[in-house]
């Protein structure tokens, strides 16, 4: 396929990550965080077939989360803890600056950083699923 036949639909776009991750508002997560402060912490750059590619910055306890495709976090500052509930297990990670993680599909997880961290990820577009309460998982 020759290069004019890309549809003028299609925009390339490139991004400067540090400054991106630069604009980024800080989010210090607890029980009293809106969903206005969540998003201000968090940039989405665009699609990536099903998936959208975002970075986000906070520190403190994300919700449980899971999603229907693979997630990948590619550490740009700080550290972060990420435990991620399997069928027979509890499994937890810590993630440094410069480190890459996929977290599997359909397993539930949730995120932690004492200092804060500052990460890009690749994540399902639609059906996400969260829980401020430990998910029951069948064992």
């Amino acid at each position: 396929m020759a290069v004019e036949s890309v549809s003028n639909n299609y925009q390339m776009k490139s991004f400067d990550i540090q400054a991106a991750l630069k604009s980024l508002g800080k989010l210090s997560v607890n029980e009293e965080t809106t969903s206005d402060q969540a998003s201000a912490a968090m940039k989405i750059l665009g699609s990536f077939n099903q998936c959208m590619v975002g970075m986000a910055s906070f520190s403190g306890l994300t919700p449980w989360e899971r999603h229907q495709d693979d997630e990948l976090l590619q550490i740009m500052e700080g550290e972060v803890d990420v435990t991620i509930l399997a069928k027979d297990e509890v499994r937890k990670i810590t993630l440094y600056k410069d480190s890459i993680f996929i977290v599997p599909r359909g397993l539930w997880h949730n995120q932690s950083s004492t200092q804060g961290v500052k990460l890009i990820l690749i994540t399902s577009e639609q059906g996400n699923e969260t829980s401020e309460k430990y998910p029951h998982i069948n064992r």
